[in-house]
């Protein structure tokens, strides 16, 4: 069952460093397909274009369909279940993953909101700073904004540093962020999602 799980995890994601998967339940329950939850502790993880250096999650209850005659398709889960946990992110790996073409969209969206400029240059996370610069067009010149960041309103919140006007981030209605800081060069981010399997 762990080795269904951890295959179906892996098939989630772009890349997978360390996974450590923890199964929560009686032998009984196991196998019947009921689970009353799963720890997941992986480093090196990129989800959907995102770098993860660590991420320590827990699910809530899951139902599983179990096939042990089919070992390409031994493990479905039945219904969407609940995560909670940490993940965090180098802010030189968060800088690559925005100047990508999957992720340029949100990188020149930060330059458009924050700064009024069209395009993302270098996105860095200076202890606990956000520091932003955009290259003016034409100018040969580049514009540099520090921000603090928070979690506000089930997203992050990002916040100027000479005028606190901000601005919240767009975030999938199913992803839920409780608290985020910066720290060491680093984002931090606490928070719960619903996944549809």
């Amino acid at each position: 069952l762990a080795n269904g799980l951890s295959l179906w995890i892996r098939s989630q994601c772009d890349e997978v460093g360390d996974l450590n998967l923890g199964l929560n339940g009686s032998a009984l329950q196991l196998l019947r397909g009921h689970l009353k939850g799963v720890s997941l502790d992986g480093r090196f993880v990129t989800f959907q274009g995102l770098p993860i250096q660590r991420a320590e999650l827990r699910s809530g209850p899951l139902d599983l369909n179990i096939k042990p005659s089919q070992p390409g398709q031994m493990l479905q889960l039945q219904n969407s279940f609940d995560i909670s946990g940490s993940v965090v992110m180098r802010g030189s790996d968060l800088n690559r993953a925005l100047l990508t073409q999957r992720w340029r969209w949100l990188g020149d969206w930060l330059a458009e909101q924050l700064m009024g400029l069209s395009t993302l240059g270098n996105l860095e996370i200076a202890n606990d700073t956000l520091v932003l610069t955009s290259p003016l067009v034409g100018q040969g010149e580049v514009v540099r904004k520090e921000f603090r960041l928070d979690a506000a309103e089930g997203t992050l919140r990002i916040t100027r540093f000479n005028d606190d006007s901000c601005v919240l981030l767009p975030m999938d209605p199913n992803i839920r962020i409780l608290e985020a800081h910066l720290k060491a060069g680093q984002l931090h981010l606490v928070g719960q999602a619903a996944v549809t399997p």
